[in-house]
């Protein structure tokens, strides 16, 4: 059986490109890239290479990028390091959308004290401005907003946002790791001081990703060791990852175009044909500012977990709306903040796409997801209530 794959915002297979780049790092090349030697050596030169790739992708200097091990990992680096240069400061100022890798550490952070400020989003998964502004104090110490949602691909105002704080002498930092790759990014044209990126969202493999810091800005190590990163990051360098990752953003940046264009064009097929084919179905996030590969649809009166598992018989993959499948009876914490209607939200199923799909599975998708849903709502109570309801009147 074959897989349609249309979970990219989970993850993405790694491109061929990357892990050819990537094998001889793994066994015949495999000295340590801090060595005084020659064999180290030419690592190290593979790594500045990597580290020129990943800066030209998003408009940057290769002295402004600090490889980690994840999104998670920077995200947290860069929160912590805000706080750390501006241990004065005791306000967080974030959105009610974020991923966990911000939103559970500034829980956690809340927990020690600090006060923490989650903007509200409107019904399409927007932030309200003027609510922002108004939610900057003295007391800030760092904003974090992410660039695109993971779950409905909401583009953010985080430049005019980073712009709004520096105003005001408050670091900006974004959770990028959904918007790299899919759209133009160019940080010599804006004001956001920190910017998080995940290898595995844009065909690197798991277990790297980068944090870019604006030069001039103040940097308080998150891991502490030894000399590697300019001292900024402790840890003997991840080299195959490292270069996989260079040569994922090298890739990345040859393939913006395509993504804005092709993948746009099959994610907007889907959406269209499944829209018109699927009574009581919806799309949910901003119907322009969303990235070019992300849907996500409700169908009304069905779970997501009971479409994913059909589907999944299909060989068809995608993610759930609903945070049922981890044992939670709440939908996601993203169209709750949106206030979509419980009846829709827990029948919320994102398709994430990638350079790698084609017309013929996005056919073979539009086809078998309409008697799925059919099926699953023959089987709901809710459903055939509201039939009958529509019937007579």
């Amino acid at each position: 059986m074959k897989t349609v794959y249309l979970d990219n915002n989970a993850t993405t297979q790694v491109a061929p490109e990357v892990l050819e780049a990537m094998l001889p790092y793994f066994h015949d090349l495999y000295g340590n890239p801090s060595s005084m030697h020659s064999f180290g050596g030419q690592v190290a030169k593979k790594l500045r290479e990597a580290r020129e790739q990943a800066a030209a992708l998003i408009g940057a200097s290769p002295d402004e990028i600090i490889f980690t091990s994840c999104g998670t990992e920077s995200d947290n680096a860069a929160i912590r390091s805000a706080l750390a240069t501006y241990p004065e400061r005791r306000h967080i100022v974030t959105s009610r959308v974020e991923h966990p890798a911000v939103r559970s550490l500034c829980a956690n952070l809340a927990s020690q004290g600090y006060r923490v400020t989650e903007l509200p989003v409107d019904k399409n998964g927007m932030l309200d401005m003027e609510q922002y502004v108004a939610s900057l104090t003295p007391d800030t110490a760092v904003v974090s907003l992410m660039w695109a949602n993971n779950e409905t691909g909401v583009i953010f105002p985080v430049e005019k946002a980073a712009a709004l704080a520096r105003e005001r002498g408050i670091l900006f930092h974004t959770d990028a790791v959904q918007s790299t790759g899919k759209i133009p990014i160019d940080m010599s044209k804006n004001a956001i001081d920190m910017l998080a990126i995940s290898g595995h969202k844009l065909h690197a493999p798991k277990g790297i990703g980068f944090l870019y810091v604006r030069k001039g800005t103040r940097f308080s190590p998150f891991l502490i060791g030894g000399h590697q990163e300019k001292g900024r990051r402790g840890g003997t360098e991840n080299t195959p990852s490292i270069i996989g990752l260079g040569k994922a953003c090298e890739l990345a940046a040859r393939h913006l175009e395509t993504e804005n264009t092709t993948v746009r064009g099959l994610r907007d097929k889907l959406e269209t044909e499944l829209l018109a084919r699927i009574p009581r179905s919806r799309v949910n996030g901003d119907p322009k500012g969303r990235l070019p590969n992300t849907t996500n649809i409700s169908f009304e009166h069905v779970e997501g977990e009971g479409i994913l598992l059909l589907m999944n018989e299909y060989g068809i993959c995608a993610s759930s709306g609903s945070a049922c499948t981890s044992g939670s009876l709440q939908p996601s914490h993203v169209l709750r903040a949106m206030g979509v209607p419980f009846t829709m939200a827990h029948g919320s199923i994102r398709f994430s796409l990638s350079i790698y799909n084609t017309e013929e599975e996005i056919d073979f998708v539009i086809g078998k997801l309409p008697p799925v849903i059919e099926r699953l709502r023959s089987m709901s109570p809710y459903w055939t209530s509201v039939t009958q309801s529509c019937a007579t009147t």
